[in-house]
């Protein structure tokens, strides 16, 4: 087995560097599937799909560990190297190999040679590389058709292998999931798929000369893959419907781990998608209990169609009032509401201002972020820019943390030794008390909202759920195969990644975790309302 490539100190530097910025930025990381990812010295090619620029990089660089691939070998447009700034030095350390395209020139003329030479080099060694197969990162909620690249890639190797027996190259494809791309403390599923292996005595078809329709094959078996454990929906409608399903199947505060959501919610989109039934629903989480004669009554197409636009107009009332699902779900008199609404204000106010310390060091930090990520946005509509912001904020917020850091160090230079490990710390802490100061606040906004609103409108909220609820349990259960009971079935179902705190001393506080924020929602942010990612305008 070959040993691939050596291993840069820059891209140890890189890697140890934004795994910790990624943790900062981003809540939870949840990787599935670290068992399909072939270890190294056997070639492979890892795709995934594209929707957060250099991001989705910089996940799979730190998604992989390191005792299974010692290095990933990542690909870049061209336009991105050369330049006098830190992302394109980034780059560059990193390894990374340039890819011309052909809108990137205005001539049109392009040569990959030297990138398609470098590309196949690190493959004969075993090691493996990292290709956006959808050719460019685009902020949409559809997977863009696949490129070729990949497979004529496999089939050139294959190629140049063929008189031996036991080479073999993979395709490892891979499913990211954004909750909330560009939001501060928002969550990410990373989950890898089993392996498309080649062999050259198996695929005697992908052996050159080789007929194109073997390539296109293999690009949607790879579409199909990386489809089947993200979102991926003709428009944003259909993803908001779905994600407004899933609470009202499975209410907030459901012990569901973020792969089980993602799936739950990918369910409901299929069928939205289709506008119909689909045909065998899948039976692989069978229902816990009997559900009632009504929950199994017989669906019609139209049924799923009517329920799509009603969940649209629900959330849709909801967020104008910018008062939550749950809020509805279960009433609170409005004495109860009051009551709550003190001891939020009380908690809120008490964490941040045990945070304050830590914020002041924060304060450099977010708004050379802010500062940045405003004026990028200027430069062109959202389809176009904001599927870099997430860049931006890690990029900006990596440079400018590292100079409060210095400087606080530099400033207590005769208590190093303390300063260098008491900053970090500090600010570690202070994020966590303000993270929950935050959730806090945003209880108190939310109940100070739904004391606004008036009892008809909360009957009629409630009468409307009531309906949307029985009507999303038969789908669920008579159309999906979901279980009847997702309060019940998910305790014992899924990860170890619930949304709660974990571990034994964490359990007892039953609130505070200094590892991660206790989450009753996975669409959480580090917001005082709930985020709605919808873009009006289309490309």
């Amino acid at each position: 087995m070959p040993p691939g490539r050596p291993v840069p100190w820059s891209y140890f530097l890189i890697r140890i560097l934004f795994r910790f910025v990624l943790k900062i930025f981003y809540g939870t990381i949840v990787v599935e599937g670290v068992e399909n990812i072939p270890r190294t010295g056997r070639p492979c090619i890892v795709c995934a799909n594209h929707t957060n620029s250099l991001t989705d990089a910089l996940i799979l660089v730190t998604s992989i560990p390191s005792q299974i691939r010692n290095m990933l070998h990542l690909t870049a447009k061209s336009t991105q190297f050369g330049k006098k700034t830190f992302t394109s030095w980034l780059i560059e350390a990193a390894g990374t190999v340039p890819i011309q395209r052909r809108k990137d020139f205005a001539e049109g003329m392009i040569n990959n040679e030297p990138a398609l030479a470098k590309l196949t080099e690190t493959l004969e060694m075993g090691g493996a590389v990292c290709l956006f197969p959808e050719g460019a990162s685009r902020y949409h909620p559809t997977i863009a058709p696949l490129k070729t690249g990949v497979a004529r890639i496999v089939s050139a190797m294959l190629s140049r292998n063929r008189n031996n027996d036991d080479f073999e190259i993979s395709i490892l494809t891979c499913s990211i999931t954004y909750m909330h791309r560009q939001h501060f403390r928002s969550d990410v599923l990373v989950t890898f798929h089993p392996p498309l292996t080649f062999r050259p005595k198996d695929n005697p078809e992908l052996l050159e000369p080789v007929n194109f329709d073997h390539i296109r094959l293999i690009t949607n078996q790879m579409h199909r893959q990386i489809a089947t454990g993200t979102f991926d929906a003709p428009s944003w409608g259909l993803i908001r419907a779905a994600k407004m399903a899933t609470p009202i199947y499975a209410p907030m505060g459901t012990a569901m781990s973020l792969g089980d959501y993602v799936r739950v919610t990918r369910t409901f989109l299929d069928v939205f998608k289709a506008g119909r039934l689909l045909p065998d629903p899948s039976t692989s989480t069978s229902s816990t209990g009997s559900a009632d004669s009504e929950v199994n009554a017989p669906l019609e197409d139209e049924d799923v169609v009517k329920l799509k636009e009603d969940l649209q107009a629900y959330q849709s009332e909801l967020h104008r009032l910018r008062i939550r699902d749950d809020r509805i779900r279960r009433p609170l008199s409005r004495p109860v509401i009051v009551y709550r609404m003190a001891l939020r204000l009380s908690w809120a106010s008490f964490l941040l201002c045990i945070s304050l310390g830590g914020l002041a060091l924060w304060l450099p930090v977010a708004a050379t972020t802010f500062y940045a990520v405003h004026n990028f946005k200027k430069t062109g509509p959202v389809w176009d820019t904001w599927d870099e912001i997430a860049q931006y904020k890690l990029v900006y917020g990596l440079v400018s943390g590292l100079c409060v850091y210095a400087t606080a160090v530099l400033l207590t230079l005769p208590i190093l030794p303390v300063t260098s490990v008491a900053v970090p710390l500090l600010m570690w802490m202070s994020l966590r008390w303000f993270e929950d100061a935050v959730s806090a606040a945003r209880a108190f906004v939310a109940l100070g909202r739904l004391l606004r609103v008036d009892t008809a409108t909360l009957a009629r909220l409630r009468a409307t759920r009531a309906d949307l609820h029985h009507r999303v349990m038969r789908l669920a259960v008579h159309g999906l195969g979901l279980p009847a009971d997702p309060e019940r079935y998910f305790v014992g179902y899924g990860g170890k990644d619930k949304g709660r705190v974990v571990g034994r001393w964490a359990s007892k506080a039953n609130y505070f975790s200094v590892r991660r924020r206790r989450k009753r929602d996975w669409n959480e942010t580090l917001r005082l309302y709930e985020q709605f990612d919808y873009p009006s305008e289309d490309p």
